[in-house]
Parts: structure tokens; sequence; C-alpha cells
């Protein structure tokens, strides 16, 4: 399979299309956990309508939610920095690399949050994950100067 010429994994918007899919089964998993736990708690729909209303839920629920509102957050840079990459045709196998490494540390992060959310693991990945936005970013801007 193949990208406007590239194979699929040499492509760094097939990296955001990957990292906007998983953003989508967070969204699905966020919503199987959160309406039986509201009905489940008797929460009426409208007191959802303030921030906080639904801090009484299980930690479990709530994990999901915030990793939904967490790929709502640090990963739009990630998109921004996807298509001006592609669109400055500085496109390459390392900027690929480095689109894909992201998305995977993304899905770690997530996987780590819905499950054990152990803080000290999760912020390392992000950590990984951010530096590995600031090297792409400086590979951009390095090319756009040169």
């Amino acid at each position: 399979m193949t990208f406007q010429g590239l194979p699929l994994f040499g492509s760094v918007l097939a990296a955001a299309m990957a990292l906007i899919l998983w953003t989508l089964v967070v969204w699905v998993w966020m919503y199987a956990t959160r309406l039986p736990a509201i009905s489940k708690a008797k929460i009426p729909p409208q007191a959802a309508r303030f921030p906080g209303s639904l801090d009484t839920l299980p930690d479990g629920v709530r994990q999901v939610a915030n990793n939904y509102n967490h790929l709502m957050e640090q990963p739009t840079l990630f998109y921004a920095l996807a298509f001006l990459t592609y669109l400055l045709g500085q496109q390459s196998s390392f900027t690929a690399g480095l689109a894909w490494a992201y998305v995977a540390l993304r899905v770690v992060h997530s996987l780590i949050q819905i499950t054990v959310n152990l803080v000290p693991v999760r912020f390392l990945v992000f950590s990984l994950s951010t530096l590995v936005l600031m090297v792409w970013a400086g590979c951009v801007v390095l090319d756009v100067m040169a």
C-alpha cells in the first residue's frame, strides 16, 4: 500500500490519519464506559453540563474521558506539523519515522492512562512524545531555513 508514491509508513499524513483513527477509538471507548456509568449512578444527563459534574464516576471511566481530552490537546501540534511538513515538501523517511513514533507513543500513553494510570510512566511516555515533536519541528525549521 502506498500514499502518493510513498510506502504507507513513509507518509506523515498517514501517521496523522492513524492518530485520528485512534482518537475515534478512544471516543467510542469513552462513551461505551461513560454512558453505562452515568446510568448506574443515576446522574441526569443535563447534570453533565457543568465541568466536574461527572467526577463521581469510577476512576476507570474518568481515565478514558481524560485521555480523550488529552488527545485533543498536544496532538493539535502534531497535526499542524504533519500538514506543514507535507505542504512544505519536507516529508522524508526521517520525518515520517518521527510522525509514526509520535503516534506509537500517544497510543502507549493512552493505554497506560486508560488502564494502570501510573503517572510517572505516563509522564515519561508523554515527555518522549514531546521530544519527538521538538526534533521533528526543528528538522522542518532547519530545512525551511536552508
